[in-house]
């Protein structure tokens, strides 16, 4: 996405700036996890956005780091729910400072963040934000209800992932839409595409939880089936498998732990499970792809189409 490097160090200038705090926890948890990379997917979605419909405005840096700064908040309360031990390769911020930090500083981030939502002075934008981070949060509880529950289907899996997910990508799009005055038509294409390319992202996701390694992913394997998280492949290969293959998923699932892993992902790569779930992506992913194809042509547009494209090669 080399288009939108140097707005992407300008979003950096952005959240070094708004890090800052005159209690020295805040700042040196939330340098630690933001300093640990990521792909920042979520601002480059508004930066390509804002840039396919001609907004070339100074609110764009400080939107998109907004939506870090969301997804960083949301990052660190996931790690301490689900008591993660490693992200993107290094000890995960409540390993290293503690749950209560972790979960006071996701707080700091957030409101932060609404904080800054004032400074666009636009109430779209601060609908569709505050809109996005409600959804996220009843999503991560959906989630949570659903942990240990084999019964789950694909129907609620996807409400889950679009809801906890999906959301921050499609608000991300949506506000690029929204700063750029685009039409109605417009930004609803823009919000499908960030929808849509969010979803495949998530059902990847899954799918490397079985087949990436752990150097790689930067994440422990086999995390989701530890957290007794129902997601696709293991919804598809109960569907697919023998009565006893599904007895052993039933079973790994509910009582959680890693004590069956070895069982499990042969019996989701057996079945073919791991092909639906790539497939279930690849439809996601044409629906962006189809969705940016309605923006105005151009360099940002193509990245776009580029970027929902190669989401199905990625290893991490």
């Amino acid at each position: 996405m080399s288009i939108i490097v140097q707005d992407m160090h300008e979003v950096d200038q952005v959240i070094a700036h708004r890090l800052a705090s005159g209690v020295p926890l805040i700042g040196q948890v939330s340098r630690y996890i933001i300093a640990a990379g990521g792909k920042r997917l979520r601002p480059a979605l508004l930066l390509l956005t804002c840039g396919a419909l001609g907004y070339r405005g100074e609110q764009r840096f400080n939107l998109a780091a907004v939506v870090e700064f969301i997804h960083t908040a949301t990052l660190l309360h996931d790690d301490v729910v689900d008591a993660s031990a490693m992200r993107r390769g290094n000890a995960t911020a409540n390993e290293t400072f503690g749950n209560p930090a972790s979960v006071l500083v996701g707080d700091f981030l957030y409101s932060r963040a609404f904080q800054m939502m004032v400074d666009a002075q636009n109430m779209r934008v601060m609908q569709v934000l505050a809109d996005a981070t409600n959804v996220i949060a009843e999503g991560e509880v959906m989630q949570l209800m659903n942990m240990h529950n084999a019964a789950l289907d694909e129907t609620g899996y996807l409400q889950v992932i679009r809801s906890k997910t999906a959301k921050l990508f499609e608000a991300s799009a949506r506000v690029g839409a929204i700063l750029a005055a685009a039409s109605p038509e417009m930004e609803e294409a823009c919000a499908e595409y960030g929808q849509a390319l969010g979803t495949a992202f998530q059902v990847i996701d899954d799918v490397l939880d079985y087949t990436g390694t752990a150097d790689v992913m930067g994440k422990s394997l086999g995390d989701d089936l530890r957290e007794g998280k129902t997601t696709l492949p293991l919804i598809a290969a109960m569907q697919r498998g023998t009565a006893s293959q599904k007895e052993i998923i039933k079973t790994a699932i509910e009582s959680g732990g890693l004590s069956m892993l070895d069982q499990v992902v042969e019996i989701v790569k057996a079945t073919g499970a791991l092909d639906v779930a790539r497939q279930a992506a690849m439809l996601e992913a044409q629906r962006a792809i189809a969705a940016a194809s309605r923006l105005p042509p151009g360099p940002h547009a193509e990245c776009l189409i580029q970027l929902a494209a190669q989401l199905l090669e990625r290893q991490s």
